[in-house]
C-alpha cells in the first residue's frame, strides 16, 4: 500500500495543481475516502486491475463490484468521466466548419465512441460547410442499426441543407465498414443525388480507430 494519506493528496492538489497528481491520486481524490480506510489505496488496487480509459468505459454498476468500491464510489468515479466527456464534446461543438476529415473525428469520437450500442448521427451543412444541424438519426444494438434515408434527406430539405455528412459507431472496437455500411452509403447517395444534395462522407469511429468513405474511394 502507499505510504500517503489522502490528506496529503489534497494538500498536493492544492499547492501543485491537478497536473501534478498521478493517475491514483486523481481517482483518490474522486471516489473519497471509504469507512475504515483510504482512498488512495482503493484507487491504487483500481487502477491494478484496469487502466484509466477502461475504467471510462464502465458502467456504474461493473464499477461498485470493483475493488471495492460500493455504491457513492462508483457514483462519483462515473459521474466523473461522464463530466469530462461533456466537456470534451461541448468544446468540440464550438467547431462550426468541417473542414476535412479530422475535423467529423474530433467532433464524433468523444461522443460515440465509448458506446456499447450503434448510434448514426447526420451532419447537415451549408454549401461553406457550415454545420447547420448535428442530429442523431438512428440507434441500433452492439453489431447493427437500421437509418431511413429518406428521413435523412427530408430533414436535409427541411434545413436547406447543400451536403450531408454521416457518422456512426462500432462497439467492437473495428472501424471497417460492414457489407450492410456500404450498402447503406450507396442507397443514401442516390437518394441524396435525387435532390441534388452530396453526401460528403460516412465516417465510422471506434475506440480502434476510424474509417472515412471518402479518404478510402468509397464515395
Amino acid at each position: 500500500m502507499t505510504q500517503i494519506s489522502d490528506k496529503q493528496v489534497r494538500q498536493r492538489l492544492m499547492a501543485r495543481g491537478v497536473e501534478e497528481l498521478s493517475d491514483a491520486e486523481l481517482v483518490s481524490i474522486v471516489i473519497g475516502a471509504p469507512k475504515g480506510g483510504e482512498a488512495i489505496d482503493v484507487a491504487e488496487q483500481l487502477l491494478a486491475e484496469m487502466a484509466v480509459a477502461e475504467l471510462a468505459h464502465r458502467s456504474p454498476a461493473e464499477l461498485r463490484r470493483t475493488a471495492g468500491l460500493g455504491i457513492e464510489g462508483a457514483a462519483r468515479l462515473s459521474a466523473a468521466f461522464e463530466l469530462g466527456r461533456r466537456a470534451v464534446v461541448s468544446e468540440n461543438e464550438e467547431q462550426s466548419v468541417i473542414r476535412d476529415y479530422g475535423d467529423i473525428v474530433a467532433l464524433f469520437t468523444p461522443l460515440l465512441g465509448g458506446l456499447s450500442h450503434e448510434e448514426m448521427w447526420v451532419l447537415y451543412l451549408s454549401s461553406s460547410n457550415r454545420i447547420i444541424e448535428r442530429r442523431k438519426v438512428s440507434v441500433g444494438g452492439s453489431t447493427s442499426l437500421i437509418a431511413d434515408c429518406k428521413l435523412i434527406i427530408k430533414r436535409a430539405l427541411e434545413q436547406v441543407a447543400q451536403s450531408i455528412i454521416v457518422v456512426h459507431n462500432h462497439p467492437s472496437g473495428n472501424p471497417h465498414p460492414s457489407e450492410q455500411d456500404k450498402a447503406f452509403t450507396a442507397r443514401l447517395r442516390s437518394c441524396a443525388e435525387l435532390f441534388d444534395i452530396a453526401l460528403l462522407d460516412h465516417v465510422v469511429v471506434s475506440k480502434g480507430g476510424s474509417f472515412s468513405f471518402r479518404s478510402e474511394g468509397l464515395l
